[in-house]
């Protein structure tokens, strides 16, 4: 079974975490489940940024993200090459190390 680390973000998870996933499960279901309130504007519909994250490790055992993904992550704020929407990238058989960025495009939080 996969492990997911989140890296500690002062905000959203101050002490990081190691959670447990199944295959297929997105990061961003995992992390909700395990009360990391990762925001989410668009409700997991591939329609913002606001789920953006970094995947430090891992990266590659990931499929590629779609075209309406891509598009969407050259919206986001600090854009790296390992982005993606945390509710359209699915665990597959790798441990992630994930990092939340520090801000989103958001300007309020939807506080799901």
């Amino acid at each position: 079974m996969p492990t997911l680390k989140f890296l500690p973000h002062e905000v959203i998870c101050p002490d990081g975490a190691e959670i447990e996933a199944q295959e297929g499960e997105t990061i961003l279901n995992v992390a909700l489940a395990h009360k990391i309130p990762i925001e989410h504007a668009c409700e997991k519909s591939c329609a913002c940024t606001t789920c953006h994250v970094i995947v430090r490790d891992g990266f590659d055992s990931l499929e590629e993200p779609t075209e309406n993904e891509e598009d969407y992550l050259d919206k986001a704020w600090g854009l790296e090459p390992e982005s993606r929407l945390s509710c359209q990238a699915r665990v597959a058989g790798e441990d992630l190390v994930i990092e939340i960025p520090k801000y989103t495009i958001n300007m309020v939080s939807e506080d799901h």
